[in-house]
C-alpha cells in the first residue's frame, strides 16, 4: 500500500490540515506495505475457512426474510473513492428508504436474524471481500456514506488518506453507539454534530500514531469486544 504523491491527491484533500498526517504517513511506507500484505493473505485465508459460516448465515438470511442475502450500500474510502459495501443484511429490504442512514437501538427494520447476527458483529463477515478487493482494510476508520462525509471538517478528510477499515478504536469505544442514538428526536443531526466529532478525535489520532502492530492490538482488542471477555 503506497500512498499518492501530494499533488495527485484529490484536491479537496490538500490543505495543510491534511498535510500534517499524510507527512506522518509517508514516514510509514514499510509498514503500509506489510498492512497490505497482511490484509490480502488473511483475507484470502478467512474467505476460504468461513466459506461454511457464509453459507449457514446465507440459508438463515433468506428463510427469515424477503430480499437478497447481502446489503450493498454505498461508502466512501481511501482519497474518497465510493464503493459498494459488502454485509449480511440484517434489516427489511430496501430498509434505507424506510427510516435514517443509522440505526438505533431497537430498530423496527432489524430482522430477527438480523438482530442475532448484529449483536457478534456476524453481519461484517462479507467485508474480507473488500477488504481482499482494496476497498477495505482490516483496520482503518470506519467506511462513512457519502452524505456525513460531506460534514467532515478540513481536518477529517485527512481520515480518506487510508482505506476505510472493519475494525478501529471506535468500533470498541463506541459499540453501543445505536443506544447513545436511542429515542433522539434527530439522531441524524446528533450523529453528526456529537457522535461523529468525538469518533474523528480517535480516528485522527489513529493516523498520527499510525503503526503496524498497533493495528494488530486493536484487531485483539475487537475480538474481546465481541466475545465479552474482560481485559
Amino acid at each position: 500500500m503506497m500512498l499518492r504523491k501530494w499533488e495527485n491527491l484529490p484536491r479537496f484533500m490538500r490543505n495543510e490540515e491534511v498535510r500534517i498526517y499524510y507527512e506522518a504517513l509517508q514516514r510509514k511506507k514499510h509498514s503500509l506495505l506489510l498492512k497490505r500484505i497482511f490484509d490480502i493473505a488473511l483475507s484470502a485465508v478467512l474467505l476460504v475457512l468461513l466459506s461454511p459460516v457464509f453459507l449457514v448465515l446465507a440459508v438463515a438470511i433468506k428463510a427469515d426474510s424477503k430480499g437478497p442475502v447481502f446489503y450493498r450500500q454505498i461508502r466512501v474510502t481511501q482519497y474518497g473513492k465510493t464503493f459498494r459495501i459488502h454485509k449480511f443484511r440484517s434489516m427489511v429490504n430496501e430498509a434505507d428508504k424506510k427510516g435514517t442512514l443509522i440505526t438505533i437501538n431497537g430498530d423496527s427494520r432489524i430482522t430477527k436474524i438480523g438482530k442475532l447476527i448484529r449483536e457478534k458483529r456476524l453481519d461484517e463477515i462479507p467485508q474480507l471481500i473488500d477488504v481482499l478487493q482494496g476497498n477495505m482494510s482490516f483496520v482503518g476508520v470506519r467506511p462513512e456514506v457519502p452524505k456525513y462525509v460531506k460534514h467532515y471538517t478540513p481536518e477529517m478528510r485527512a481520515t480518506l488518506l487510508l482505506p476505510a477499515g472493519i475494525t478501529n478504536v471506535t468500533s470498541v469505544y463506541y459499540k453501543d453507539e445505536a443506544e447513545l442514538l436511542d429515542k433522539k428526536k434527530n439522531p441524524d443531526m446528533v450523529y453528526i454534530n456529537e457522535i461523529l466529532p468525538e469518533k474523528m478525535k480517535w480516528n485522527l489520532k489513529g493516523i498520527k500514531e499510525y503503526g503496524f502492530w498497533r493495528e494488530v492490538k486493536i484487531m485483539f482488542m475487537t475480538a474481546f469486544v465481541i466475545l465479552n471477555i474482560k481485559r
